[in-house]
């Protein structure tokens, strides 16, 4: 079989085994929607959210929707990946796989087709949910949909990229959750998904300008969010340049890292 044919085997092989793992679907495909949730019921009773006097206002939930489907991205992607790669390294599964016809590419392929898929489908039921379950008014415009295209593809294979790279870092499987999880969190707390990117300190908005998660919320705002909140971004516009540049910069880093640190099994091993 092509590389390309095997790749495909493995999307749907990777994709049927991560649905079959309850903690995964929890806490990459189903957490952004329960967080989504929380904040909602959490927080609706102090009113909807504007960008000043005289500006539209929107509820709580349609404010948060941006954050929610970046944060998915990233879950499903680095998250996902970088824990579940480190524990195939040290249950010896990569150490089988290199013993097999299966090449690197072919394995990357397939791990990257399960994030893009499973991604997909997570940011489809949030959206669903979003509408009809929270009320949320979604966007009309074409152009909006475009826009939310082009940063989800480029979001969501950065974070898969960058989830193989960062499965190098844990010295064990088991020590997987342990090194990435609080990586993942800090970033999405300094990024703008659980607090109001423009109610941070500049230090903290300098850091988190740094790493992906950042413009992925970014470019997701400016698809779901009225205009008028343009005015609390850092320089008071949506910058969609600036968000393409940066997210293909590091969709660069995480493929030179992913193919740099990459083994079947660790050189330590």
């Amino acid at each position: 079989m092509s590389l390309v044919a095997l790749g495909a085997s493995r999307v749907r092989y990777e994709t049927v085994g991560y649905f079959r793992s309850p903690d995964a679907v929890f806490f990459t495909f189903l957490f952004p929607l329960i967080m989504l949730g929380i904040f909602t019921a959490a927080f609706s009773s102090s009113g909807d959210v504007s960008a000043g006097p005289g500006t539209t206002s929107i509820s709580v939930g349609a404010y948060y929707l941006p954050g929610m489907l970046a944060a998915g991205m990233l879950l499903s992607g680095v998250q996902n990946l970088a824990v579940d790669i480190a524990g195939e390294k040290g249950d010896g599964t990569l150490k089988r796989l290199g013993g097999t016809p299966l090449s690197p590419v072919s394995y990357f392929l397939g791990k990257i087709g399960q994030v893009f898929v499973t991604g997909v489908l997570q940011a489809a039921l949030l959206l669903l949910v979003a509408g009809t379950v929270f009320g949320i008014a979604l966007p009309t415009e074409p152009s909006k949909w475009a826009t939310f295209a082009w940063v989800f593809v480029l979001g969501i294979i950065t974070s898969a990229f960058l989830g193989i790279a960062l499965s190098a870092l844990p010295r064990s499987g088991r020590s997987a959750t342990a090194v990435v999880i609080p990586i993942v969190l800090i970033l999405q707390f300094i990024s703008g998904v659980y607090l109001q990117f423009y109610l941070l300190p500049e230090w903290m908005q300098n850091i988190a300008s740094i790493f992906p998660l950042k413009w992925m919320a970014q470019g997701m705002r400016a698809v779901f969010l009225p205009d008028d909140f343009a005015a609390l971004e850092v320089g008071g516009s949506w910058d969609l340049g600036a968000v393409a540049i940066a997210l293909l910069v590091w969709l660069v880093i995480g493929l030179v890292l992913s193919r740099l640190t990459f083994r079947w099994i660790r050189k330590d091993a």
